[in-house]
This record gives C-alpha cells, sequence and structure tokens, in this order.
C-alpha cells in the first residue's frame, strides 16, 4: 500500500510496479538476449536491477555500507537463485524506503558516490524508468510508466542531455540523446534523453 506521507516527492511505488509486472512474462530464452545496453544480455540487466534495489533501498534508509558502497564499475554479480521471487519483494522495500521525507533529506551513498539525497532519489527513480523499458522491450512486453514518474525523471535527464549535445559537458547518464520530435510520448522523450532509440528492437 502506498503511503508516501509528502505528496510533492516522487512515490518510486508505480514505477517499481511496472517493473515487477514483467517478471512473469521473462522466459528463460530471453536470458541470454540482447538489450538497449550493449554490454547486458537481459540475465546481465536483471543482476544489475536486483543489486540497484538494494543499493538504492539502503541508500533511502541512509543505511551506508557494502550495498552502497560499491562502484558500479566493479562488475555485475551473477544472477542470483530465486530472482523471480526476491525481486518484487526489494522493489517494494525500495519503494518504501523513499516514502519517507528524511529520505530526501541531507546526503546518502549509492555506488560508492556520495550525493545529495534528493538526487539519489531522482537517480533511483530513473534506473527504474528506464531500465524497466529495457526489460520490456528485450523481452518482448508492453511497459506503462506512471506520468507523475515521467515528469519527475525528463528534467532530471535533461540538463545532462543538453550540455551533450552541446559538447559542454559529458554524455548524458547512459549516452548521447536520440533526436526525437518535440511532440513524441513522453516516454519515448525520455527514453531518447537517456540515449536509446525509442523504437529498439532486439536484432537492431
Amino acid at each position: 500500500m502506498d503511503n508516501n506521507t509528502d505528496p510533492k516527492l516522487p512515490d518510486h511505488g508505480p514505477v517499481s510496479r511496472s517493473v515487477a509486472g514483467l517478471i512473469d512474462g521473462i522466459e528463460e530464452k530471453h536470458l541470454a538476449g540482447p538489450t538497449p545496453c550493449p554490454e547486458y544480455t537481459v540475465r546481465d540487466l536483471l543482476a544489475h536491477l536486483l543489486g540497484l534495489t538494494v543499493a538504492f533501498r539502503d541508500a533511502g534508509r541512509k543505511a551506508l555500507g557494502p550495498t552502497t558502497d560499491t562502484p558500479p564499475t566493479d562488475g555485475l554479480p551473477p544472477l542470483e537463485d530465486g530472482w523471480r521471487t526476491a525481486f518484487p519483494g526489494r522493489l517494494d522495500e525500495l519503494a518504501e524506503s523513499w516514502r519517507s521525507p528524511e529520505a530526501w533529506q541531507g546526503f546518502t551513498r549509492a555506488g560508492g558516490v556520495d550525493l545529495p539525497a534528493e538526487v539519489a532519489g531522482l537517480v533511483a527513480l530513473n534506473e527504474l524508468v528506464v531500465h524497466g523499458w529495457d526489460l520490456a522491450r528485450s523481452t518482448g512486453q508492453a511497459y506503462e510508466v506512471d506520468t507523475a514518474s515521467l515528469e519527475a525523471v525528463f528534467p532530471f535527464l535533461e540538463p545532462a542531455a543538453a550540455s551533450a549535445e552541446s559538447g559542454e559537458g559529458p554524455e548524458g547518464l547512459f549516452g548521447p540523446p536520440i533526436p526525437v520530435p518535440t511532440d513524441a510520448p513522453l516516454l519515448d522523450r525520455v527514453i531518447a534523453l537517456s540515449g536509446r532509440r525509442p523504437d529498439w528492437r532486439p536484432g537492431e
């Protein structure tokens, strides 16, 4: 049950449920297949998502330690046994950890980096939105994201994408932005800002 105590803060619950809804549609045949992340198979993407749900859950709780201190460059762990059962619960825990206003205050840590808690919360939301889309596209499933999450993520991605496009800053959080029409659906525009083609399909 959603119990966000501050309606002005993003709620990770809706997109967490959208990602969890993809689990039953993932078949064994999908695990070795490609994803929009060139270096990841579906198996790798699932391992990444499982790891980040724990890291950002603990970042929201400010329970700093091994789960929040490990840089993503240290490599992916193997996909754990029982991931289908574990995944929905971990997504719920992540969402719940960010429903407290205190989670968004001060500083926290994720991926071995100290950063403002409000930034960490948006990074977590962005990871769920974009990697959920990756997972859906890679396994041939529909994917719907609530408007509030997209409206929170779009302005978070836009400055980094604009800097990359102008050559004045690093590439976007995932890659250089992809041009799309200004009247494209908001999800497509978010995905394009992350450096992905909204029309990507496996094998392309």
